[in-house]
């Protein structure tokens, strides 16, 4: 095991995020042989938003494993899956995609129950989600894969390498681990050093009030439906140390993404399964292809350096200074840096 020096933030350049307010669209029902279209007026679409990231990236949908999935796809060579979290979709990767897509060919994925893939009533533990990309991998035509994930993302790559090391070329975890027995440790009440305000505030660690929320059958839906917004705001100030990097386009994307029941309920089965996750991680291995993580310093960098030495037999950790959960977004240039370095 090895922690590198801290990765120092750079400017990356973004795409642009004009865009007004729009009301829900209707799911993407393309098929998954061929792009998929739908019309101008709509530029919160997949396939708008696919658009600007620049020529050669398309919006595409795939049936696997009992599943549609949405993807992202460009660039080529050495294939990259990169998997998001919880309340965001494939677009929370979209600072970093275009320049990876110089080295690489990029498939950022909308997990079961995220954004423009479908939202079955199960199937939310992280084995059954790493299956999905397992599938995925193999509908796509490539026998393996760097994976990369963040927040429940991360959690679906580690259960990937684990379940599937033959499919994955190396895994990258960004600010979170797989569930594990410590989860069972979290307490109702804040600490006296945890912050419960809507702010960061330097030096506390964060309250993950919403792991207990999220356990919930049928009120979130009713609380949250049209209304996620305010939701997003929170989380974004309280948890990313520079708010203002998850700009309105992105903000009006993800409270959208979150906005119908069905979706509602889908991202909380995400924690729902944390109990059944716990179990099947205590039959994992420590995983053999090398692994990199990377967390905030303002985040879980501290957690990550000192758990996953033992979670796998080549992990390298790296600390992404002035940032808090939100890497690819607060930082992604130490993001493109640390992968780029880490492929190869």
């Amino acid at each position: 095991m090895s922690t590198s020096p801290t990765a120092t933030p750079t400017p990356a350049k973004d795409v642009r995020n004009d865009v007004p307010n729009v009301p829900a669209a209707a799911p993407d029902t393309a098929p998954d042989t061929a792009p998929d279209t739908a019309p101008d007026t709509d530029p919160l679409s997949d396939v708008a938003l696919a658009r600007r990231l620049g020529p050669g990236f398309t919006s595409r949908h795939a049936d696997v494993n009992g599943v549609r999935l949405h993807y992202v796809d460009g660039g080529t060579g050495e294939p990259l899956i990169l998997l998001g979290g919880w309340p965001q979709t494939w677009w929370q990767w979209h600072k970093v995609m275009p320049e990876l897509a110089r080295r690489y060919r990029v498939i950022a994925v909308d997990l079961r129950g995220m954004g423009g893939s479908s939202k079955p009533e199960d199937g939310y533990d992280k084995k059954t989600m790493a299956r999905d990309i397992r599938e995925l991998i193999r509908h796509l035509g490539l026998t393996a894969a760097t994976v990369a994930g963040h927040d429940i993302g991360a959690m679906v790559a580690h259960a990937h390498a684990a379940n599937h090391p033959e499919a994955t070329t190396r895994v990258v975890l960004l600010d979170v681990a797989h569930p594990d027995a410590s989860l069972s440790t979290l307490t109702l009440l804040p600490g006296p050093d945890q912050h419960t305000g809507s702010d960061i505030e330097a030096g506390a660690r964060t309250y993950l009030w919403w792991f207990a929320f999220n356990q919930l059958r049928g009120l979130p839906e009713q609380l949250l439906e049209g209304r996620s917004r305010p939701l997003v705001d929170w989380l974004f100030g309280y948890m990313a140390h520079d708010p203002t990097t998850l700009d309105e386009l992105s903000r009006q994307i993800y409270s959208r993404a979150y906005s119908t029941p069905e979706a509602i309920r889908a991202g909380n089965r995400w924690y729902q399964a944390y109990n059944q996750d716990i179990d099947e991680e205590r039959s994992y291995a420590p995983l053999t292809m090398p692994l990199l993580a990377l967390g905030g310093d303002r985040s879980n960098y501290a957690y990550l350096r000192d758990l996953l030495p033992a979670k796998g037999t080549d992990v390298t950790v790296v600390e992404v200074a002035d940032c808090g959960h939100y890497i690819p977004e607060e930082q992604p240039q130490a993001v493109i840096d640390a992968l780029t370095a880490f492929i190869g």
